[in-house]
């Protein structure tokens, strides 16, 4: 997420951080301060043929450039990475420290860190264990493997959710995640069915119509395989992947006290080697609380290691078998390597619920991207070349590093230099049909939870450069687009190329319009926002609003004992608009206030809505209805009476404007959610 509402590695870091091998043993520190691209591989005539393997020591030095300078730069305590080819691990290596105080290095086999959304990947096997032996099916609804207290309602929507649905990432909820999906106090955790029923997520959007990444959508699969199987996801994924795979460092438990009602804790010797999270606070580094995602457990509550997750590719890569013992059938492994159809044209899909990537040399990978508050992994397998590569940070940070070096890897030894694209004409010349601001599909669209996506997220803004490129913001600066040949606006679709980069941008269009983008990651779509959904807008109504409430609080202490003198209507209506006009204040006071607190993400995950924002809220509501009050007694405070009426037509001109003012801004408040301070 970016925010609008705000944006040192130690001396004892620097001193303890470490690079571990596969071995284990302390190799040489890892630098944390800037150090200049990787320069240490040899060159070569060109790249790598698809059936030639990358050179260990080759790939070694790539990758220890890349990642001292990256920690540096972004300021990430540590990380590890896994790459696998051909039936063998390449590399497998942790850098800097998983603790502060005293530091511990990270230690590519002791090592867990949470890998967040790469726990998708083992639920969607153990559900296509099922579906393969007949006990579900994915065309049926998914409400048929449910408990009836879990069931998802139709909302208006005709075609029920499906299984398939859920696998890809499309089953059409809102997203809501504040305060509930990440938890700091184990005793808040709650059993998987009672978070289905308790945080059910409004639906927003016919089922299958645009990719939109779900945790709730996964809980729901997992909800499924506990019904149908008796059993929980957790000894699921042990029983039927982890033990027979031998990855006995890897689970989706957490660490907290035993409970009756959840399933059983993480087991105490692979608890406390579970790497800390870390926030940048902007000079230091600074440990977070344990991540507590239980409650969404098929999603997101995995924890790994560097060598285990090598394993796990080598089972993935080799059809679900790795030394002799399978977890899933050739039938499956060619599944997991087919797009389901129905997504957009030309956009990254999911093979029953793996992600599709687009990697440099038009290649394909399948995996899975994991992000939590402090954690960042990405998990990709690439079949054409036997490779799969892991790599996972500790810290907020290091999000763009871990999306982008899987592709870096495969740009650096396997593909040809990118492709270079010449301006358009043509896109010059229809840039109004694309250029715009975008809201992205993954937010929340009701309440407190809709108000602070608006405000905080930034929208995402599309361009037309000056040389005939489409600009759309990336991790590393914007990426530039050309759109394919033959592009018309008159297309259902326009599809656009990424100039330098293996990408693809799709834009849907209606009546020579884009309306929606599709992510080139098929994770996400962004839909064209209008002026309404302006933070500017909001900005200037909010300044509007302090300076009339101002004057209207200033107005009361300068009238004249005459001017005092009104009509019963007239002094109710004053007498409205002068306290709104106070709770006008104390809402865009507490507002700001809160803004300046939610820099840092986990501010929304464990303390969400706040006392601040609450009381806004609660301010901002019984403005908004004075206000009404005021504009429904505007006409008979301009009428006024016979003798009583003191009220100067300035006065009531004044009166007037400052009602308008309360009210276009109670209005646009109202349409962001923030009139709601019970809906959290």
């Amino acid at each position: 997420m970016n925010f609008r509402g705000g944006p040192v590695l130690a001396a004892l870091i620097c001193a303890a951080a470490v690079m571990t091998g596969g071995d284990g043993r302390a190799q040489a520190p890892v630098a944390l301060t800037p150090s200049p691209p990787p320069s240490a591989s040899p060159s070569r005539a060109g790249p790598l043929a698809p059936n030639q393997s990358v050179p260990p020591a080759e790939l070694e030095a790539f990758l220890d450039g890349i990642v001292a300078e990256t920690m540096a730069r972004d300021h990430v305590a540590g990380a590890a990475v896994a790459v696998v080819q051909d039936g063998q691990v390449l590399l497998q290596k942790g850098y800097g420290v998983d603790r502060l105080g005293p530091a511990r290095a990270v230690d590519a086999r002791r090592t867990l860190f949470r890998i967040g959304a790469i726990t998708r990947t083992f639920t969607w096997i153990l559900l296509m264990k099922e579906v393969e032996a007949g006990r579900m099916r994915l065309e049926a609804p998914v409400n048929l493997y449910l408990p009836q207290a879990a069931q998802i309602r139709d909302q208006g929507y005709r075609r029920p959710i499906q299984l398939r649905d859920l696998m890809t990432q499309s089953p059409g909820f809102e997203t809501r995640l504040f305060g509930q999906a990440i938890e700091r106090r184990p005793e808040r955790i709650r059993p998987l069915g009672a978070y289905l029923r308790q945080e059910r997520p409004r639906r927003v959007r016919a089922a299958g119509d645009a990719p939109t990444v779900s945790d709730y959508g996964v809980a729901l699969a997992g909800e499924a395989l506990t019904t149908a199987t008796g059993y929980t996801v957790q000894a699921l994924a042990e029983s039927r992947i982890a033990a027979p795979l031998g990855m006995t460092r890897t689970t989706l438990r957490e660490p907290y006290p035993a409970d009756a009602d959840l399933p059983a804790p993480m087991n105490a010797s692979l608890a406390g080697d579970v790497s800390d999270g870390f926030h940048w606070t902007g000079s230091r580094l600074r440990p977070m609380p344990f991540e507590y995602m239980t409650q969404l457990a098929p999603a997101t509550s995995g924890s790994s290691t560097a060598a285990d997750m090598s394993r796990y590719m080598l089972a993935i890569l080799g059809d679900g078998t790795l030394d002799g013992r399978a977890i899933y059938s050739p039938v499956l492994a060619a599944d997991f390597r087919t797009v389901i159809p129905g997504g957009p044209p030309g956009v990254p899909g999911w093979a029953h619920g793996f992600m599709q990537y687009r990697l440099p040399g038009g290649l394909e990978g399948y995996g899975q991207d994991g992000d939590t508050p402090s954690f960042h992994a990405r998990m990709v397998t690439v079949p054409a070349l036997k490779l799969g590569v892991f790599v996972v940070t500790n810290t907020d940070t290091g999000k763009a590093f871990v999306h982008a070096l899987p592709g870096r890897i495969v740009q650096r030894f396997y593909a040809p230099p990118p492709t270079r694209y010449g301006p358009s004409g043509w896109l010059t010349q229809n840039a109004d049909a694309f250029a715009g601001s975008y809201l992205t599909t993954s937010r929340a669209f009701r309440g407190l939870e809709q108000f602070a996506d608006l405000v905080l997220r930034e929208p995402v803004k599309v361009r037309v450069d000056a040389d005939g490129a489409l600009t759309t913001p990336g991790p590393f600066g914007p990426r530039r687009w050309t759109p394919t040949p033959g592009s018309t606006v008159d297309s259902p679709y326009v599809a656009f190329r990424e100039i330098g980069g293996p990408g693809t941008l799709v834009f849907q269009m209606r009546d020579g319009r884009a309306t929606r983008w599709f992510d080139p990651s098929g994770k996400v779509a962004y839909e064209r926002s209008g002026v309404l959904a302006s933070v500017p807008l909001l900005a200037l109504l909010a300044a509007a609003t302090v300076a009339a409430a101002l004057a209207a609080l200033a107005g009361l202490f300068a009238r004249s004992r005459r001017e005092s003198r009104q009509t019963s209507v007239q002094g109710r209506a004053d007498g409205a608009q002068i306290s709104g006009a106070v709770l006008w204040l104390v809402a865009i006071g507490c507002f700001w206030v809160w803004t300046g607190q939610v820099s840092d993400p986990a501010a929304l995950a464990y303390n969400w809505p706040g006392g601040w924002l609450i009381t806004a809220s609660a301010s901002a509501s019984v403005a908004a209805i004075l206000t009404a009050m005021c504009l429904g007694l505007s006409p008979m405070v301009w009428r006024g009476g016979r003798r009583l009426d003191s009220w100067t037509a300035a006065r009531k001109a004044r009166f007037t404007v400052t009602t308008l003012v309360f009210t276009l801004f109670a209005v646009l408040l109202g349409l962001w959610g923030a009139l709601e301070p019970w809906s959290r």
